[in-house]
């Protein structure tokens, strides 16, 4: 009987995709996957160790899984992911319940470690290898696809060069590959991803070559929908913008981590933007597609990081009008420039400027909502109730709540409070009408009838 292995992967979508890549190693090789870990023999926990709250939260599951161990309800214990290159083999003497650790540069050796090889941890090699084998750990019809591993921007407060080492791309030809495989199996909404995406290229080509990547991607015709996260923006160039224009297939969307607008906390950011640049670029953008949709993240709290400085950054939010946005407290991290910098912070001063911020980017939610009103969308359906239109990132951003006139057997009686919540006009027989009920994977044309924060409300069309 095959061993069963219970995945769980802390952290972003790139340590996800990381973790697709171990699981298609593993039922390759014979394991059997499981989602309950009460039936599981083997647990694999890919960690995150991004911030000293991940590494607590990952740590936090390696005792979990190791009680259950101890307890006879699991036979081993495999750690792997970001925590694994921050401590090493330090792991091991922390958490002897341990039986293999395996670093995120040697994902293709986790059934040998499991089945008691040896450990590995292995330095960053490029290029980056597209996968041989990967299983979907996402719902079909969405999915992140890592166009490049490691970063070259050493931002000072951030551990990502010292855990990924160096940026690595991997070839146009094997993401294009990849991708096909991805639609192949579902996929209709494919999110690109790394820790610079607009740097993509720059080791094997010598040049960005994001802007040819996505060309070639747009023409597999089973991706409707094409995504950037994670793009810098100062390496955001006019010519990739004008294909986003241009091209159908590429959401109208931009996740564009900016961290702040003050030019001397940029400064100590160690970041190559300023306040110019990033409201030069912004109106740019808006110029050139005055409907894009921006995701951004800001750090507040960072150290030195004065009233002046806040406040300067509370009003750029406020006037700017981002469609989603992240607010994280400066997180002082062991082996980073920052960490040495003098003035840090207190956490309670961070926590009050964290939710200011957040405060008034509610506001100017609303302000986005009321315009939405009315207005027709394309969602794409991740159940049957709920879906998100282009201008929403899958797990992140906000999501659509649709009622439609549809039943998969027979008429389905809806509510007169349901249908004015709704703005549905009522109907003499009470019935919800006959078209087909929609299911995950599915487009529809919505309505917005209403909105809440980041959940809008609609009826089909």
């Amino acid at each position: 009987m095959p061993q069963k292995v219970f995945i769980t992967s802390l952290g972003c979508p790139k340590n996800l995709t990381d973790a697709e890549v171990m699981a298609g190693r593993l039922t390759a090789a014979g394991f059997e996957l499981t989602a309950d870990e009460s039936e599981a023999d083997i647990a694999l926990i890919n960690t995150c160790a991004f911030l000293n709250s991940a590494i607590k939260e990952s740590e936090a599951e390696i005792k979990r899984f190791s009680s259950l161990k101890e307890h006879g309800k699991l036979s081993k214990i495999a750690v792997t992911g970001c925590l694994v290159e921050r401590e090493k083999n330090l792991l091991l003497k922390k958490f002897p319940q341990i039986d293999a650790v395996v670093g995120i540069n040697a994902l293709d050796r986790i059934t040998s470690a499991l089945n008691g090889d040896t450990n590995y941890i292995l330095p960053a090699t490029l290029p980056l290898a597209a996968p041989k084998f990967k299983t979907r750990l996402t719902a079909p019809h969405t999915a992140y696809l890592k166009i490049a591993d490691g970063c070259d921007n050493r931002c000072s407060y951030c551990a990502i060069p010292m855990i990924r080492g160096g940026y690595r791309s991997k070839p146009i030809a094997d993401v294009v590959v990849e991708a096909g495989n991805l639609a192949g199996s579902g996929a209709r909404e494919i999110s690109l991803i790394a820790q610079d995406t607009t740097s993509y290229g720059m080791d094997l080509y010598g040049k960005p070559m994001l802007h040819e990547l996505l060309k070639e991607l747009a023409r597999i015709p089973d991706i409707k929908w094409l995504r950037l996260l994670y793009i810098y923006p100062d390496k955001l160039s006019s010519d990739l913008l004008k294909l986003m224009r241009d091209e159908e297939k590429i959401c109208n969307y931009l996740d564009m981590p900016l961290q702040h607008i003050s030019d001397d906390i940029l400064k100590k950011m160690n970041r190559r933007s300023t306040e110019k640049s990033i409201k030069a670029k912004i109106a740019a953008i808006r110029k050139l597609i005055p409907d894009m949709a921006l995701r951004t993240n800001f750090i507040v709290g960072f150290p030195g990081e004065t009233e002046k400085d806040f406040t300067k950054l509370l009003k750029f939010v406020s006037g700017t009008g981002f469609d989603n946005l992240g607010v994280f407290t400066y997180s002082r991290e062991a082996g980073t420039p920052a960490a040495k910098l003098p003035d840090q912070v207190p956490e309670t001063l961070k926590t009050a400027r964290m939710n200011e911020l957040i405060a008034a980017q509610s506001r100017i939610i609303d302000g986005i909502n009321t315009g939405l009103i009315g207005k027709t969308v394309k969602v794409l359906m991740d159940s049957g109730s709920f879906g998100r239109t282009c201008r929403d990132a899958p797990d992140i951003d906000g999501t659509v709540e649709v009622i439609t006139n549809a039943i998969s057997h027979k008429p389905k009686a809806i509510g007169k409070k349901t249908r004015k919540a709704y703005g549905l006009k009522p109907m003499a027989n009470g019935s919800a009408g006959s078209s087909p009920a929609p299911k995950a994977g599915d487009f529809m044309d919505v309505k917005i009838t209403g909105a809440t924060g980041y959940l809008r409300r609609g009826t089909t069309i």
